[in-house]
């Protein structure tokens, strides 16, 4: 009885793998993701850890600092210290007053570029993006159309002071 089964695995062959599909499916596959590829794209903002002055430094004239605390967003001069406080509204962070502020801060300054945004722990994401987005720019409507005015494009990034 061994050697009847022995016999049997003698005679079948071995099977070949056939990858006919598989070379099919990736004929098709690889195109498509290749050029879906290409519709995927991220914005990237650059940004700066704040810098520490030193005594070769020359003093700015102003050093333009948005803390964000959990109550409101601050806008301060390093050196002078608070400029104005913004606190929270029903809806929650006054963005717009930030906004219009910074706008007033950009006239006074126009060749100011810099500004520091300094968070305090636990803020959450959407509530730093939409604190960028009024610190670096603003719209204008001209007639019709809107258009993105430049505040302080080169944000510096750090930790909100106790």
């Amino acid at each position: 009885m061994i050697r009847a089964i022995a016999r049997r695995h003698r005679r079948r062959e071995e099977a070949e793998m056939n990858i006919t599909a598989f070379m099919n499916l990736m004929v098709v596959l690889v195109p498509f993701l290749l050029i879906s590829a290409v519709f995927s794209r991220l914005t990237i903002l650059q940004l700066n850890l704040p810098s520490g002055s030193t005594i070769n430094e020359p003093q700015q004239v102003l050093q333009l600092e948005v803390i964000v605390r959990k109550n409101a967003i601050q806008v301060a001069d390093r050196g002078t210290g608070l400029l104005k406080a913004l606190p929270n509204t029903p809806q929650g962070y006054d963005f717009a007053g930030l906004s219009d502020f910074m706008q007033e801060i950009k006239a006074k300054f126009p060749e100011k570029t810099d500004a520091t945004v300094l968070l305090e722990p636990d803020t959450a994401y959407d509530t730093v993006v939409q604190v960028m987005d009024a610190v670096r720019a603003f719209t204008v409507k001209q007639g019709t159309k809107s258009a993105q005015a430049e505040l302080f494009p080169d944000i510096s990034i750090g930790d909100a002071p106790v």
